[in-house]
């Protein structure tokens, strides 16, 4: 398993182009009951602002109801739920864990999304394993790394999620 670390799986994907209403409903959705900053809705304000513009807030996911290739619906699956971690997508043999659990994640963030904008989600990166003794026995700690990057090729986000397994 440690040799596939620094590999990439899964697959792309592109959002539609950012409108300016995807972000004022994102803003007032997150702000809510106040008033979002006028910076994600009021175009004459944003435009005097460093930014230039209306920008969206951080945590915009464009991906969040539609894609280029249509709804963003959950995949369906029969059966009890798998063990599953990035393993099974890159054709190696997974560790003999019981149980899997979202130990979290992180963001870091560069240009910000604008109207307009087309972000394109990168393939996963495999970043590292860890093994630490828990309560429950040795537990797996998994690393994994996606970047979004928009129609200039700028990277607007890039996200660390945390599996663990034991």
């Amino acid at each position: 398993m440690r040799a596939a670390v620094g590999r990439e799986f899964g697959s792309t994907r592109q959002s539609l182009p950012i409108s300016l209403s995807d972000i004022r409903r994102w803003a007032a959705a997150i702000y809510y009951p106040e008033a979002p900053p006028r910076l994600f809705w009021d175009e004459e304000y944003a435009a005097t602002t460093s930014y230039g513009g209306v920008v969206a807030p951080e945590e915009f996911n464009p991906f969040a109801w539609f894609t280029a290739e249509g709804p963003n619906l959950p995949s369906s699956f029969e059966g009890p739920v798998r063990n599953a971690g990035p393993e099974e997508s890159l054709g190696i043999k997974g560790p003999s864990t019981s149980f899997i659990l979202n130990g979290g994640l992180s963001m870091t963030h560069g240009a910000r999304m604008r109207p307009g904008d087309v972000i394109t989600s990168g393939l996963t990166k495999l970043v590292e394993y860890r093994e630490r003794q828990s309560r429950l026995g040795l537990m797996l700690i998994t690393e994994t790394e996606t970047t979004w990057t928009n129609q200039k090729g700028e990277m607007v986000r890039t996200t660390r999620s945390t599996l663990l397994r034991y």
